[in-house]
C-alpha cells in the first residue's frame, strides 16, 4: 500500500487544495500566503512570486464566499443580465454560469432584458441598489457610458463588447473566426451566392461574424452582393420570411449563413414549406440541430469555457482592462455540404 504525504501533488489530487497546501510548497508562512492572496502591501516581489508559483503548481483557487464572509461581508452573490432567457443560447449560459459561481460556493441572481436597452438598465441598477456588487452581462447595443458613474460595480461582459466603455473586461467568442469558417466553407462546397442572414448589426458579435462573412467572400474572389444581406432579424418566424423573399428572387441564394441560432431556425421554417433546397450553416449550436434531415451544420463553442472564463474575470478583478477570446470550431452535420442545386 502506498500513502501519500498530506501536502503531496498526489493526495491534492483527490481534493481543492488550500492556502495551507500552498505555504507548504512555497516554504512561507500561511500569514504570507494570505498576504499575496488578498494583495496586501508591503509583501517583497520575491516571496510574492514565490506563492504565485505554488498557486499556479497546485491549482488553488481562492474561496471567494469565505473570504468574505471573513470580512464580515455577506455571502457572495453574482448577477447575470442577459437579453432574453428563452433564447436556448442565453439558458445555456445561465446553466454554465451558475456551474461555475457554485465553484465558488456563491450564489448567482438573472435577469433578461427581452431586447429592451431601457429594461437592462433598469434590471442593472436594480440589483445593484439591492447589494450585487458583481455582475457578468451580455450586453445591448445601447451606449453603456453610464455605468461608468456606479464606482462600486464590478462587471464582466460577455459575448459582446459594450458601446461607451473602453475600459471593461469582456470576454467573447472568436466570432470573425467564426464567421469565415461558416462562409468558406459554404464556398468549398461550391456556393457563390450565400446569404447573410443577422441580428442587430450595432452589435460586435453580430458585426464580427459578418465580417468573416464578408471577409471569406473577398478571400474568394466573390463580390458580396448586398441584397442577399438581411439584418435586424430576431425571431425565427421573420428569419424564415426574409428566407423566402429571397429564395424568390430572379437570381436566388444557393446558400445561407445564419449568424445565430434564432435565425438558423427560420432557415429550417422557411424551407419546410418550399421545394429548394439550398444548404445552410448556423452560428450557434442547438437542441435537434443533429435530428434533422440533412443535419445542422453549425458553428459551435464551449458554453462553459465563456462562463468560467467570466467569472474567473469577475472574481480576480484588475486595474487593467482585459480580453479573452473563446474558439470556435465548425461541426459539419450535413445542411452546409449540401452543392447548389
Amino acid at each position: 500500500m502506498t500513502v501519500r504525504q498530506p501536502g503531496s501533488q498526489e493526495a491534492l489530487s483527490t481534493r481543492k487544495p488550500t492556502m495551507a497546501d500552498v505555504a507548504r510548497h512555497a516554504g512561507v508562512s500561511l500569514k504570507t500566503v494570505s498576504r499575496v492572496v488578498n494583495q496586501e502591501p508591503h509583501v517583497r516581489a520575491s516571496l510574492q512570486q514565490r506563492v504565485q508559483s505554488a498557486i499556479n503548481a497546485l491549482g488553488y483557487r481562492r474561496n471567494e464566499a469565505a473570504a468574505r464572509l471573513a470580512r464580515g461581508a455577506s455571502v457572495l452573490t453574482l448577477g447575470l443580465v442577459m437579453e432574453n432567457i428563452s433564447n436556448e443560447f442565453y439558458s445555456r449560459l445561465a446553466a454554465a454560469v451558475e456551474s461555475a459561481t457554485a465553484e465558488h460556493e456563491a450564489l448567482v441572481v438573472f435577469g433578461s432584458y427581452e431586447e429592451s436597452a431601457e429594461k437592462e438598465r433598469m434590471l442593472i441598477e436594480s440589483m445593484y441598489a439591492r447589494g450585487v456588487d458583481s455582475m457578468i452581462i451580455v450586453p445591448s447595443a445601447a451606449d453603456h457610458g453610464w455605468l461608468a458613474a456606479h464606482a462600486g460595480l464590478t462587471t464582466v461582459f460577455v459575448d459582446r463588447v459594450p458601446p461607451g466603455l473602453e475600459a471593461a473586461d469582456v470576454v467573447l467568442l472568436d466570432d470573425v473566426w467564426g464567421g469565415r469558417l461558416a462562409t468558406e466553407h459554404l464556398l468549398s462546397h461550391g456556393h457563390r451566392r450565400i446569404a447573410l442572414i443577422s441580428d442587430d448589426d450595432g452589435v460586435s458579435s453580430v458585426h464580427d461574424r459578418a465580417t468573416g462573412y464578408r471577409t471569406a467572400l473577398a478571400g474568394a474572389g466573390v463580390a458580396a452582393d448586398e441584397s442577399l444581406v438581411v439584418r435586424g432579424v430576431f425571431e425565427p418566424r421573420r428569419a424564415a420570411h426574409e428566407v423566402s423573399r429571397l429564395l424568390d428572387l430572379p437570381a436566388p441564394p444557393t446558400a445561407f449563413f445564419a449568424t445565430n441560432n434564432r435565425a438558423a431556425i427560420g432557415i429550417l421554417q422557411a424551407l419546410r414549406e418550399r421545394p429548394e433546397r439550398p444548404a445552410y450553416v448556423g452560428f450557434d449550436d442547438f437542441a435537434l440541430a443533429d435530428v434533422f434531415s440533412p443535419g445542422v451544420t453549425v458553428v459551435r463553442y464551449d458554453t462553459a469555457r465563456l462562463a468560467r472564463a467570466a467569472v474567473d474575470l469577475l472574481l480576480n478583478p484588475s486595474r487593467a482592462a482585459r480580453r479573452m477570446k473563446v474558439p470556435v470550431e465548425l461541426v459539419a452535420r450535413g445542411s452546409g455540404e449540401l452543392p447548389p442545386a
